[in-house]
């Protein structure tokens, strides 16, 4: 078998190769595509495996290994960059240490999803995007309202667009508001086409269906849900899945001494952002969570309220997975069933 270190680069990569067969090493630079290209197509036949840090823009030479029939390793940047403790650091050095990790079978590789979910996840991540980009819209819409003293409800509605459209602006401020207009417009419908998009694909998935029957779990939520934690298996508790999603607390301990911080973050950022917006409607069914969530509220602060909310549903919605039941069923399963019915009389409406 031929073994690839590669430390790849967007406009080329460091290779150090060995046959571990016979014992045959070199190291190349090749430029990307085509020198790359040329360079695995003339080992078409060959059993080969290729290593690589975990980066962005490689899709295109993984679907070229793939089609190859080659075996391609991703692994965890930072465990990499930790069992290398010298402090000279060059491409070289990086693809040497790369293979080196290959060859005595210590390569630190990460889980990959599925190729077949890889559309479903560009979706929901494009939709994400245009929908924060829309926010950003309307926030300029809402500035161009304050400045002419038009102040009001907090937050974008039907209402403040039609009192905006009313104002009396001239010049370039009337211009900004018309190309503000059009291209709130123009997200809406394009955001529209894409939301059916995630509920067909969400109806179509049995594990999403049975996520949304957590009060305040849409489509988009429990679809991003199953398609970032994939086999839940992978997971022996369900607190190994909040750490996963960096929703546990940076530590810094030491003796009798124990300190803790902000939340690591070191996860999924659109899933955690999910599941933080999620909270806030899921709490208000749960009395034991919504009584905790006022109490952060007041004690510190509503962001740390929703994110201490969105630890336990990112663990109830494992359970859920894990058990195969519902919303209801695990409720029942518990010591008392807890209500299901919004105590604090506000939209049911599920995160979107």
């Amino acid at each position: 078998m031929l073994i690839i270190g590669c430390d790849f680069h967007p406009r080329f990569q460091q290779i150090a190769f060995a046959d571990s067969e016979s014992g045959e090493y070199g190291e190349r630079r090749l430029s990307h595509p085509e020198e790359a290209r040329r360079f695995y197509e003339s080992l078409r036949g060959s059993q080969v495996r290729v290593g690589l840090e975990a980066t962005g823009g490689f899709r295109w030479f993984e679907r070229m290994l793939s089609g190859l029939g080659m075996e391609m390793l991703l692994g965890d940047a930072s465990a990499i960059r930790a069992a290398a403790p010298r402090k000279q650091k060059t491409d070289k050095r990086d693809a040497r240490h790369i293979l080196r990790l290959l060859m005595e079978d210590r390569f630190p590789s990460v889980w990959r999803p599925p190729v077949e979910n890889e559309a479903t996840r560009h979706l929901l991540l494009h939709r994400s995007r245009l929908v924060r980009f829309r926010t950003q819209v309307t926030n300029q819409l809402n500035a161009v309202g304050n400045n002419e003293g038009l102040v009001g409800e907090r937050g974008w509605s039907q209402k403040r667009r039609q009192q905006i459209e009313a104002l009396d602006l001239e010049g370039w401020d009337a211009e900004r508001r018309r190309d503000l207009l059009a291209l709130l417009d123009e997200l809406e419908r394009r955001i529209g086409s894409l939301q059916q998009a995630v509920e067909k694909a969400a109806g179509e998935n049995a594990a999403a269906c049975l996520l949304m029957t957590q009060p305040g779990v849409g489509p988009i939520v429990s679809l991003a849900y199953v398609l970032t934690i994939g086999d839940w298996q992978r997971f022996p508790r369900g607190k190994h899945v909040a750490s996963y999603l960096g929703l546990i607390p940076a530590e810094d301990s030491s003796s009798d001494r124990r300190r803790l911080g902000h939340i690591s973050k070191q996860g999924n950022s659109l899933l955690r952002w999910l599941l933080v917006e999620a909270a806030a409607t899921a709490q208000r069914y749960d009395p034991n969570w919504h009584r905790q969530y006022v109490r952060l509220s007041i004690e510190k602060h509503h962001g740390v309220a929703k994110v201490a909310i969105a630890h336990k549903l990112a663990i109830r919605l494992y359970w859920m997975l894990r058990s195969g039941q519902d919303y209801r069923q695990v409720m029942e399963r518990g010591s008392h069933a807890r209500q299901s019915v919004c105590p604090v009389g506000r939209s049911s409406r599920p995160i979107e």
